[in-house]
């Protein structure tokens, strides 16, 4: 990082990391989740060529936080989901912790694949991936006809094929 770009980072957070962590702080309820997307919005910034450029630095510092948090709150919401299925499994079937780090890991890699598509293609996909259904199955379970869950399906398809080619 050049002088006058690590100057400019210097300058931007001791300006606006306070500020950033009690606003996140105030919106999630934690103080420690809020240090960590404060953290990681401010490490973000540092992907950004002249931070001089940078004319609304809160602007940006909010707008870079909120998709901290959704992600947050996506990841949240995953694990939520993982672990009451983990609920219903047998004990002698539960993974082990590091197993479990990798699945989550997974299923939010699988989440961001398919983040494009639209809920209904999702599911299907999640349904025919997770729960071996059928397309007759998952049209039943969505109340759409099995010709769409093929159209929803081969656009899931697409997706990962587009993230297999990055």
């Amino acid at each position: 990082m050049p002088s006058t770009s690590h100057h400019h980072f210097t300058h931007l957070f001791s300006k606006n990391y306070g500020w950033l962590r009690a606003r996140v702080s105030r919106l999630l309820g934690c103080q420690d989740s809020a240090e960590d997307i404060a953290a990681e919005a401010f490490m973000r910034l540092l992907g950004i060529e002249d931070l001089a450029a940078v004319r609304e630095p809160r602007a940006l510092l909010t707008t870079i936080a909120k998709r901290l948090m959704i992600d947050h709150w996506r990841r949240a919401d995953l694990e939520r989901a993982y672990l009451a299925t983990l609920e219903e499994q047998p004990h002698s079937e539960l993974p082990s912790p590091q197993e479990h780090a990798m699945l989550i890991e997974t299923l939010l890699q699988l989440d961001r694949l398919l983040k494009g598509l639209g809920h209904q293609a999702r599911q299907a996909f999640i349904h025919s991936l997770f729960d071996g259904m059928t397309y007759e199955q998952i049209g039943r379970e969505l109340g759409i006809s099995k010709s769409r869950v093929h159209q929803h399906m081969e656009q899931a398809y697409l997706c990962c094929l587009e993230a297999l080619a990055q």
